[in-house]
């Protein structure tokens, strides 16, 4: 009886996991193509994928290898785009049940996405580690086989339609920020903060011997605290008063 409400348990997250793999096949195939421009090494790309699930910190990363950036800049780069999976992870320690031993948090806390998030946040009641990992199965296999299909066929088809489909990862990132930027003046003013930041480090001459991870901590860094300053997120007692 246990046995079979277990794998109940494990078939319903492979179930709710389905449209998050198949959203995350395309993102990642993306990926593989914008590493295999780069010219890292197929098995590097796969490596980077199945070791880390942050389409963003990857992109990041991606960048920093591909410059011959320092560990200090990846690491730090990490750190600040990756920082809100501490409040996710926080949140969702909430929900688990009595399944989930100190071990298996630490385990499990490598497959928490925005997309899986959500969706275990969103499930009554508590969840219990046979979900999550049936959750977290399908994409994984979608993040990781997307950037497998992505990085063999940057090595394979001519160099127009690689360069291409190089730009469909920012086009997604563009696509993600677009919507809420038309209804938060906060976010549209981050986003278009962090454009000026980010031509200002490129262009000007005096931070020309910045590196690409720099750019992205300093840019982070500077937009999240004068955003924050100016647009700070109102608690509830505020919007109840408002």
């Amino acid at each position: 009886m246990e046995k079979s409400v277990s794998l109940f348990k494990f078939n319903n997250g492979v179930k709710d996991g389905l449209p998050i793999g198949l959203g995350y096949l395309s993102v990642s195939f993306a990926f593989g193509v914008k590493a295999s421009i780069l010219q890292i090494p197929l098995i590097i790309t796969l490596l980077i994928s199945m070791t880390n699930l942050t389409s963003a910190g990857q992109l990041a990363g991606l960048e920093i290898i591909a410059t011959l950036g320092t560990f200090a800049e990846i690491i730090l780069t990490q750190i600040i785009i990756n920082s809100r999976y501490f409040l996710m992870s926080l949140t969702l320690s909430q929900k688990t049940d009595d399944s989930f031993s100190l071990k298996k948090r630490f385990i499990c806390s490598a497959f928490i996405t925005d997309e899986i998030f959500a969706v275990a946040l969103s499930k009554p009641g508590k969840i219990s580690v046979k979900y999550f990992l049936g959750l977290a199965l399908l994409p994984y296999i979608g993040w990781a086989s997307g950037t497998l299909l992505g990085a063999v066929a940057g090595s394979l088809l001519p160099e127009f339609i690689v360069n291409a489909l190089g730009v469909a990862l920012y086009a997604m990132f563009i696509a993600i920020i677009v919507p809420p930027a038309t209804k938060e003046r906060g976010v549209l003013f981050a986003v278009v903060l962090s454009a000026g930041i980010s031509c200002a480090l490129y262009f000007v001459p005096v931070f020309s011997a910045l590196s690409s991870g720099f750019a992205i901590i300093i840019t982070a860094l500077v937009v999240s605290l004068i955003t924050a300053l100016i647009f700070p997120i109102k608690t509830e007692e505020e919007v109840l008063d408002a």
